[in-house]
């Protein structure tokens, strides 16, 4: 059980990380490498304070540096789900679950391309995670649309609770489907559903009935990540303290708007974990 658990793993993530060390807080990033922040691309940066003409890889290796040095732990993954749990939330991480009292959202700028209907239905038969979610579809109809290869995997784990699992892949090759999977080829267009629930899956003009849909993206949107939480298009909606809508859990950095800025991420950052940490000691949470 982390202090705080921080989902992202740029300036925002970092900058929050430490922060909260330094509040004596136990605190664990959740990312991806430090290469796929869109910081590492940079060339050179000259417009953060104090350090001017360092590549992006180089000011990010600095800023994970010094987490490191602060005891902040890592974890290397992609988050499929956050599930409020009261008390605490847990985190699947790549189907690890992992529990924190308090989140920061940091993930940066939202590339998760939704389809019509695919919010609409979140928690109403579309889902991002067939270990959570699987059971309630037991000997039921169900999609898979996979954005890579760990779609498989969620497929072939259906294959054995669901009545019938197809699976349509927006990448190639496909590996290895089990022999029950119906392979499907298209481009989904929107979820469809009745009586408030999702009754199939619109691919090229055609409908495909269906229970439930997965959908394994590459990116998840932070909205889809976590139920209820209240966004602004693609932004995360914060207060001057970077709490959001959500009793204990904070964001920062790109994911809650312009300017897109290091300055701005790290400042943010700072905020996010001074409020969690308050959060924390104002409820005698231990």
């Amino acid at each position: 059980m982390y202090d705080i658990g921080i989902i992202g793993g740029g300036p925002a993530a970092l900058s929050a990380a430490v922060s909260a060390r330094q509040r004596n807080k136990s605190v664990c990033i959740f990312g991806r490498s430090l290469d796929s922040s869109l910081l590492f691309a940079a060339e050179k940066v000259d417009n953060y304070l104090g350090l001017p003409d360092l590549s992006g890889e180089e000011l990010l290796n600095q800023f994970y540096a010094h987490a490191r040095k602060q005891g902040v732990e890592f974890v290397e993954s992609r988050i499929k789900q956050i599930m409020p749990m009261g008390e605490y939330f847990v985190i699947n991480a790549d189907n690890n679950f992992v529990q924190a009292k308090t989140l920061i959202l940091a993930t940066g700028i939202n590339k998760s391309r939704g389809i019509a209907g695919e919010t609409e239905y979140l928690g109403k038969g579309v889902s991002y995670c067939a270990t959570c979610d699987g059971m309630l579809y037991r000997g039921k109809n169900v999609v898979v649309v996979g954005e890579n290869a760990e779609g498989e995997a969620e497929a072939n784990f259906l294959a054995d609770v669901c009545a019938s699992v197809t699976y349509l892949p927006l990448y190639q090759p496909v590996m290895y489907l089990k022999e029950n999977i119906h392979l499907k080829e298209g481009k989904p267009q929107a979820v469809l559903g009745e009586n408030g629930r999702v009754s199939a899956l619109e691919v090229g003009g055609e409908a495909i009935p269906c229970d439930g849909i997965f959908f394994a993206k590459n990116s998840t949107a932070p909205k889809s990540l976590l139920f209820g939480l209240e966004t602004d298009g693609k932004n995360i909606v914060v207060d001057r303290a970077m709490k959001t809508n959500l009793p204990g859990v904070f964001a920062a950095g790109d994911c809650t708007g312009a300017p897109y800025q290091i300055a701005k991420a790290v400042g943010e950052g700072l905020v996010a974990a001074l409020s969690a940490a308050a959060y924390l000691d104002e409820g005698n949470r231990k």
